[in-house]
Order: structure tokens, then C-alpha cells, then sequence
């Protein structure tokens, strides 16, 4: 059955790639992107190579949460339902770190946007909805005073914080809804490949893409995954595996979660 699967992060890297494999088997995809003019030439690539198949694009930057809301407004006056949810955009470098909301941006971005966004579209998701968050190999123990912006961190740091971050709220998340759905995982593409943001970070040309993309496309659609809902995949070891000891950690996930929720009721973003 055809499935409607948003990705966000869909103009380049792990996510254009994704996308690529979904239109390639006949599925509607609907791409964001930050930049418009790279999201429509994107838009017009993908429906050139895949005329079979069914693309929408919506433009937000991620790292204002009130674009993260407008994002959800135009997808849910769009769909009644959505079946997937990937979850791809991330930073790691950025010359300005601060958001217009007062937030580190790479936790904006790879923590506080995923969060907000799969919350406002839980009513377009059902029993058999998945929702796939982009994690990392690199995780740290999450810093609640740098996760509102109060602390200022390395890029490494940032990053490695906010990769664990997302995998303890889809962990939290993931078993909160898991006799009602949607199903939500948290996976690890694979270390250091070839995205822009790898060769930025490290200056690397890192791996074949495609190993992520199928991945990410198996954890979408696939039986291995029918029963995932709070676990983290790791690429890597190529299997379900244990993240980070902080995720597996009731209190330090309801903390993480809780402050998440502070935040974002302060900025009044909670629901549509």
C-alpha cells in the first residue's frame, strides 16, 4: 500500500536520498527544505526522475519554533494523514548559535524541532503511523542549562548532546504511545557518511549515502521495525542496540522531556 511520508531535511543528503528510494516504489513524498529556491529546484528534479509518483514541498527553517509550528499548520490543512514521519534535519556547525526564541540553535534544530513538530502532528498519525528520529553514534550526557540556551557549547559538544537528547524524548515518547501509536524509533545511520554536514564537520567525503537511505526507508516501512516503538537502532552494529545509558533512564527522560515542555509552553507553542 502506497504510504504519505514526510521528511524533513529532504533537499540534500541522507534525506534527498530517502526520498529518492520512497518515489522510486510509488509513495507520496512531502519534502521540506530552509531554502525555497533549493527546495523547488529539488521539488522539479524528483518529479522528473519519478513521474509516477507524488511530491509536495513545504519551507520552514527549523530553528524558529514558530516555523516549526507554521510547518505543521500547512501539512496538517494539507493531509487528514500522514503515515511517516523522518524526522532527518540536523545541524552541527552554525556561525550563529542563537535563536530568535533564545535557544542553542543545535538544539533547536536536532532536539527541540522534532519534538515540537511530531506533538502537533500526532492527530495525522494513527495506530500504524511511525515516527523515525535521526540519531548519531555521537551521544553525551544532555546539559539541561545548554539545552534552553543558558550554556554555550562546542559544536561537538552541541551536537553530541542534542543526538542523545532526541533519542531519550523518542524513547520517552515512543513508549508512552505504544498501545496507541504511532510507533516511534530513534536510529543511527551510520557514522560519517558522505552528507554535506559530515564533510563540514570533518571535512570528510565520508560513505555511500544510501546506507543511511535504506535504513531510514526500512525503518518506514518495514516488518523488522513493527515492533520498535522506543528503541534505538544503530546502523553501525547494523541492529537494535542499547543507546547511551542517560536514555534508558526513566527520570533523566521525564527531566529532558519535561523541559522540553517548559520551553516550548513559554514560546505558547504546544498545539495547533
Amino acid at each position: 500500500m502506497k504510504k504519505i511520508i514526510l521528511i524533513t531535511g529532504a533537499t540534500d543528503g541522507i534525506g534527498l536520498e530517502t526520498a529518492k528510494m520512497l518515489l522510486a516504489q510509488g509513495h507520496t513524498v512531502l519534502l521540506h527544505g530552509r531554502n525555497i529556491e533549493k527546495l523547488n529546484n529539488v521539488q522539479t528534479m524528483l518529479n522528473e526522475y519519478y513521474p509516477q509518483a507524488s511530491t509536495q514541498s513545504y519551507v520552514a527553517d527549523l530553528s524558529e519554533m514558530s516555523q516549526v509550528h507554521y510547518l505543521a499548520e500547512q501539512i496538517s490543512a494539507d493531509h487528514k494523514q500522514i503515515d511517516v514521519l523522518i524526522n532527518n534535519a540536523g545541524v552541527f556547525k552554525l556561525e550563529n548559535v542563537i535563536t530568535p526564541d533564545g535557544l542553542d540553535a543545535r538544539f533547536a534544530v536536532n532536539t527541540f524541532a522534532p519534538y515540537l513538530l511530531t506533538k502537533l502532528l500526532l492527530p495525522l498519525l494513527n495506530k500504524n503511523a511511525r515516527v523515525v528520529n535521526v540519531s548519531s553514534a555521537a551521544q553525551s550526557s544532555v546539559n539541561l542549562d545548554a539545552l534552553i540556551g543558558n550554556k554555550a557549547l562546542s559544536d561537538g559538544d552541541a551536537y553530541a548532546q542534542s543526538k542523545l537528547a532526541i533519542t531519550m524524548w523518542s524513547r520517552y515518547l515512543g513508549l508512552k504511545l505504544k498501545e496507541v501509536g504511532p510507533l516511534v524509533v530513534s536510529v543511527n545511520p551510520k557514522s560519517l557518511l558522505g552528507s554535506k554536514m559530515v564533510k563540514d564537520a570533518y571535512g570528510l567525503d565520508g560513505g555511500d549515502l544510501k546506507l543511511g537511505a535504506d535504513i531510514f526507508y526500512r525503518a518506514a516501512l518495514s516488518d523488522e521495525f513493527n515492533n520498535a516503538t522506543g528503541l534505538y537502532f544503530d546502523n553501525d552494529a547494523e541492529r537494535f542496540a542499547p543507546p547511551h545509558i542517560d536514555a534508558l533512564n526513566e527520570t533523566k527522560n521525564q527531566q529532558l522531556v519535561d523541559t522540553l515542555d517548559s520551553v516550548l509552553a513559554q514560546l505558547k507553542l504546544g498545539e495547533l
